[in-house]
């Protein structure tokens, strides 16, 4: 198998456009165009982990964290960072990190803890904005059928559970060809009237590419007029943690005490107690401090994550239970869930979960 072809499968699953601006997910080490025997995956990456790798024969470490965050002006081993990189090197390792672009999908990092948790009822708790496009063409008529088709194969006209979803006005173009024109309908020199459909749709904005190329190859027109338009639509169905609920409302000490116990929590920090049940559940997998007001307006009466600051705890203000777990114990089930996803796409190819414990925080 082909690097690549294992980087491809994780754009369409969690495209690398999703990340944060911060974040560097995707390939860290590796020619896409080499072979891969089998891949190891892991949290983080550390040089335990690559030489894991290496003793198993496994050239590729698939991992949540990317090794490389910032700037690198050298490889000189430094630090764990240039040391890591030049181990991987070395060692023809190619290092391929699924990181906050996992984290915003429905099916993610937030749904694995939910799964966890028994939730149900889930929606995204931040959806993203100014990742929608709308696309507007015109087509003749007996054309339109077609290229809606080839369009919706390319994955525009999706609206949450529904796909090809596009409106349609029937209309009349006009056009005038020129002496070096190839009309597919008309005269060179002489105004047209063609009887076209309007056709809108929306796409996300990450396959624009791929939905134009596909109306422009089987548009009969040799000028295909058509436009595209940020939409300020949020989008459902990605962004940043998620809400659900447990089908039963629990006391705040039952339900601390059952999130230890799930995540396997060294310790669990949280807020002054609110006095009320817990139902209405927000989650978001590492550092989710950034979507506490998002937990509130929601309503929930609980938000789980990990590494809230000392006088971000006073935030909550009584408003809502907030259990920080800690950030390798909030995504420790990411490993899982990269396994599942490999290994279900690509059942013939070797994987294996790395047996080194990445958490940097010891308890006592």
């Amino acid at each position: 198998m082909k690097l690549k072809e294992i980087v491809s499968f994780f754009e369409q699953t969690a495209s690398f456009s999703f990340q944060e601006s911060y974040d560097n997910s995707g390939l860290q080490t590796g020619n896409p165009g080499a072979d891969v025997s089998g891949a190891l995956i892991t949290l983080d990456v550390t040089e335990e982990v690559v030489d894991e790798a290496v003793r198993e024969g496994l050239n590729l470490i698939i991992s949540h964290h990317p090794v490389i965050f910032g700037q690198l002006k050298g490889l000189t081993g430094k630090n764990a960072t240039e040391r890591i990189l030049l181990k991987a090197i070395k060692g023809d390792i190619a290092i391929l990190s699924v990181h906050t672009n996992i984290d915003s999908v429905e099916h993610g990092v937030n749904g694995r803890i939910c799964d966890k948790l028994g939730l149900v009822d889930r929606k995204v708790l931040a959806p993203a904005e100014g990742k929608l496009l709308k696309l507007v063409f015109f087509v003749p008529a007996d054309h339109a059928s077609r290229v809606r088709e080839a369009i919706f194969h390319a994955g525009a006209g999706v609206i949450g559970d529904y796909d090809q979803c596009s409106f349609n006005v029937d209309g009349t173009g006009t056009f005038r060809a020129s002496e070096n024109a190839s009309p597919y309908v008309g005269e060179k020199g002489q105004l047209h009237f063609e009887k076209e459909v309007r056709v809108e749709t929306v796409l996300p904005s990450h396959i624009k590419n791929r939905v134009i190329a596909a109306l422009l190859d089987n548009h009969p027109y040799e000028e295909v007029a058509w436009d595209l338009y940020t939409l300020e639509n949020s989008w459902p169905q990605v962004g940043m943690g998620m809400t659900g609920r447990f089908e039963e409302a629990m006391e705040e000490h039952d339900f601390l005490n059952a999130v230890k116990a799930v995540f396997n929590a060294g310790c669990v920090r949280y807020t002054r107690l609110t006095g009320k049940t817990v139902q209405h559940v927000a989650v978001c997998g590492g550092s989710g401090s950034f979507l506490l007001e998002n937990a509130i307006s929601a309503g929930a009466d609980a938000f789980i994550t990990a590494d809230f600051k000392y006088h971000q705890f006073f935030e909550a203000d009584g408003r809502i239970l907030v259990a920080d777990i800690g950030h390798y114990e909030s995504e420790q089930f990411t490993k899982e869930l990269f396994y599942e996803l490999v290994t279900k796409n690509f059942p013939k190819f070797a994987v294996r979960l790395s047996e080194v414990i990445t958490n940097p925080i010891n308890y006592i």
